[in-house]
């Protein structure tokens, strides 16, 4: 247990009052928070007018599927959504529905926090057994980052292959990213600028915080994140059917598209989309701190060692323990700020497992270096299987997944 995190535990609680005042603050690109424990999801489901993922939803995605929910379901993970229960109709009804998620590829491996919406949106494919598309907006970052067209398209590629590596079934999914697809796909490109034209500056200035000095490609962008979220985007899929709905699970960061997507719709005579919402994945150094693939020391990334692995657990992920080991054996760990519990929240799946660790800890009878110890050998094994994987995954398998085509589905 550093003394460095006890002093930082200090510093939390002698501003604990202070900070419980601070707003957080949630966009597309910045996620910040005055707290330790992170962004109070409660207040932001009030700001943002979604609904809060309960018990009852969660019974009904059991009894509708027949399957266990997922542990990011059961623990909170995905926390909030919109019109889920609609969502539930159509497949009780044996309706078609279809998945949209997406990845901003913006460093060359991607961070275990990356993988949080497409481990998820793989689970509600399987368990519901419908088409998904995956958007890659190699544009955006362009638009939003010091980074060539074809820097960020090599980039594209490379996240595209750790994407594939997660296990996704290419009979159901289609990958495709922005540059290519508007010039593959004339519907799409229409559809993009059906929707540029019934959304005005001063609504996504509103919406996003654009100013003057912005450049026009990023007002018009937000099109482009919300043409997917429509059938007639993919005519080669649904035949051209517009009224196949849209499930899009996500982080609550990127609502505000869908807030706008969502607006749109009925004035283009297209099916609002439904939303299923992540929580945000704490940096090593803990929620206060921001997580970037362009700071290796925030984040477990995909492509690092065993030993890698080990080291930044070790040395940079925040404890919730005390000074001492007779003062956390007297007063207890905190499970709410400590990053390593936090992570195990995500990736051990044995919930029996976790809440012993959680009760152990909690108590004081489990020490920092056991908890981070239990976490390393999660992390490791998840990390080798995927690098495992990606051995196999060449470029021409890449195109295949990215190549517009017919899915195992007819419409």
């Amino acid at each position: 247990m550093a003394d460095e995190n006890s002093k930082k535990l200090v510093s939390v609680a002698l501003n604990h009052e202070e900070n419980e005042n601070k707003e957080d603050f949630v966009d597309p690109w910045n996620v910040q928070s005055a707290s330790a424990t992170g962004v109070d999801y409660a207040k932001l489901i009030d700001r943002f007018g979604s609904s809060a993922i309960d018990s009852e939803l969660i019974d009904r995605i059991e009894k509708v599927t027949g399957k266990q929910a997922h542990h990011f379901l059961k623990r909170g993970i995905f926390f909030s959504h919109r019109e889920m229960h609609k969502i539930l109709d159509l497949y009780e009804q044996k309706k078609p529905f279809y998945l949209y998620t997406g990845r901003g590829p913006s460093s060359e491996s991607m961070h275990m926090g990356h993988l949080i919406p497409f481990i998820f949106t793989k689970w509600l494919q399987e368990t519901f057994d419908v088409p998904l598309v995956i958007q890659m907006t190699d544009d955006e970052k362009y638009l939003w980052k010091d980074i060539s067209i074809d820097e960020v398209q090599r980039v594209a590629l490379e996240n595209v292959k750790d994407i594939i590596s997660l296990g996704f079934d290419i009979d159901k999914t289609f990958i495709f990213c922005d540059f290519n697809y508007i010039g593959q796909c004339p519907d799409f490109y229409k559809l993009i600028v059906q929707i540029q034209k019934h959304v005005t500056f001063n609504q996504v200035k509103g919406i996003f915080g654009f100013g003057e000095s912005d450049c026009i490609g990023k007002i018009s962008f937000p099109a482009i994140q919300a043409a997917p979220s429509f059938s007639t985007a993919f005519p080669h899929i649904f035949k051209g059917k517009r009224n196949i709905p849209c499930l899009i699970p996500c982080a609550i960061d990127q609502d505000p598209y869908f807030r706008m997507t969502r607006d749109v719709a009925p004035r283009i005579n297209l099916p609002k989309p439904a939303l299923l919402h992540s929580v945000f994945f704490p940096a090593l150094q803990g929620a206060t701190s921001k997580m970037s693939a362009s700071d290796p020391n925030s984040c477990i990334l995909l492509t690092d060692t065993p030993n890698q692995i080990k080291n930044k657990v070790n040395k940079y992920a925040f404890s919730g323990g005390q000074a001492t080991v007779e003062e956390h054996r007297e007063k207890g760990g905190n499970c709410d700020v400590d990053v390593s519990y936090q992570y195990l929240k995500f990736f051990l799946e044995d919930g029996e497992k976790l809440e012993k660790i959680r009760q152990d800890y909690t108590s004081g009878k489990l020490l920092t270096g056991h908890l981070k110890k239990e976490l390393i050998t999660v992390l490791q094994l998840i990390v080798a299987e995927i690098q495992e994987k990606r051995k196999t995954i060449t470029d021409e398998l890449a195109r295949e997944f990215m190549t517009p085509r017919k899915l195992k589905f007819d419409y």
